[in-house]
């Protein structure tokens, strides 16, 4: 049903018109210009006249300036303020500008116009920068970020410390069989691409051992090249590296779509905690799945060097593992694997911290998850550096 058109009708108890449109009248009377204003001035209706009051504003008037407002009917900030702009540019020039017509509201409205407008404004300076004050303020910059980075881990660490706390004293149930699931997904399936990466490393370290200890006559040393660089350094790192970039981009991309979804919210207002729920069991897995597969990695590393050594300098596989126990101890092995549960705390947190700030574009989910990859290996690598300075420190 179409609506009919009403007629006009009051609004005020003075009779002034509701809705009508804006306007402004300049009449010449005998002691100046009287302006007359009608009308709504309403911030959705003064677009109508503010060319008309742009014209009155450039015109001379005179010395003697009268503005009429009885005929007004709404008046709000916007159409007071344009009001009282064009007032105060007649004063500027010259012009003895009065107002008539005001009722109590008004006059209140125009006071806290002409306050708001008096009210001196600070100038903004121009930020004086250079080429060197940039650098450090980036450097500072970078300092500051790696110090919040540093406390959202240690807060991930806290709460999973504590959860497993409430689940030892046994005020919160163990889930056994979501660690059990990640495990398999962490450990279980990325035994071959381990396998085969350690055989391929421990096979060119071999060679490459061997063809250069061959030109001195100590080729049979190849035996002790490869049996401590594998076990105490390399395949722990390597291991390491590649569940940072296999495992590690995989949480993130998991706890980061949850985000993206709302998922994690949604496991607050049920009264779950996600640390608990999501990070905790990824990060006990990683914890127990890293050393398994650094130990893996230390088998075929080895195997790998057999097989080459055996095919390359004619060293027996009896002889290599002869020579190889006098190259290594326990204490060789283990100097390797102590740093696994290190390493995998830190994928852990970085990858779920990582996720945690995902935000809701498909375009936030691949940098994260490229952050997490790069972190990660990053702190790996400066984690094995710290473990060989203290090893050296203690002479071990």
């Amino acid at each position: 049903m179409l609506d009919t058109p009403q007629p006009e009708r009051a609004s005020k108890k003075d009779g002034r018109p509701d809705g009508a449109a804006p306007s402004l009248e300049a009449e010449k009377g005998n002691g100046g210009v009287v302006l007359h204003f009608a009308g709504d001035w309403l911030a959705r209706t003064i677009g109508a006249v503010e060319k008309v009051v742009e014209d009155t504003r450039k015109a001379d008037l005179g010395k003697s300036v009268t503005f009429d407002l009885s005929a007004v009917g709404r008046l709000d900030t916007s159409g007071a303020l344009l009001i009282e702009r064009l007032q105060r540019s007649l004063s500027e020039k010259g012009a003895d500008v009065r107002s008539d017509g005001l009722g109590d509201a008004e006059s209140m409205l125009f006071d806290a116009v002409r306050k708001a407008l008096d009210t001196p404004r600070s100038e903004s300076k121009a930020k004086q920068t250079s080429a060197l004050g940039d650098f450090f303020a980036g450097i500072g910059a970078n300092v500051f970020a790696v110090g919040r980075e540093t406390m959202l881990g240690l807060n991930i660490i806290g709460a999973s410390l504590y959860g497993a706390g409430r689940r030892i004293t046994g005020k919160q149930r163990w889930r056994p069989a979501a660690i059990v699931s990640q495990m398999d997904r962490m450990g279980v399936r990325a035994v071959p691409i381990i396998a085969l990466m350690s055989f391929l490393i421990g096979a060119v370290i071999a060679q490459q051992g061997a063809f250069q200890l061959r030109n001195f006559g100590a080729e049979i040393f190849v035996v002790d090249l490869v049996g401590i660089l594998q076990l105490r350094e390399i395949g722990v790192l390597l291991t390491a590296i590649m569940i940072a970039g296999r495992s590690g981009s995989a949480i993130t991309a998991e706890i980061g779509s949850m985000r993206m979804r709302e998922e994690v919210d949604a496991l607050q207002v049920i009264g779950l905690n996600p640390i608990g729920v999501l990070v905790f069991p990824r990060l006990v897995a990683l914890t127990i799945v890293l050393p398994l597969l650094a130990f893996i990695a230390d088998i075929t590393g080895l195997l790998g060097a057999i097989t080459v050594s055996w095919a390359y300098s004619g060293i027996t596989p009896d002889a290599f593992i002869t020579r190889l126990r006098g190259a290594i101890d326990v204490g060789t092995v283990f100097a390797g694997l102590i740093k696994a549960p290190f390493m995998a705390i830190v994928i852990g947190v970085v990858a779920s911290l990582e996720g945690l700030k995902v935000g809701g574009s498909a375009e936030s989910l691949g940098q994260h998850v490229t952050a997490s990859v790069v972190k990660s290996i990053f702190l790996v690598i400066f984690l094995d550096a710290v473990f060989a300075i203290f090893y050296a420190a203690i002479g071990y």
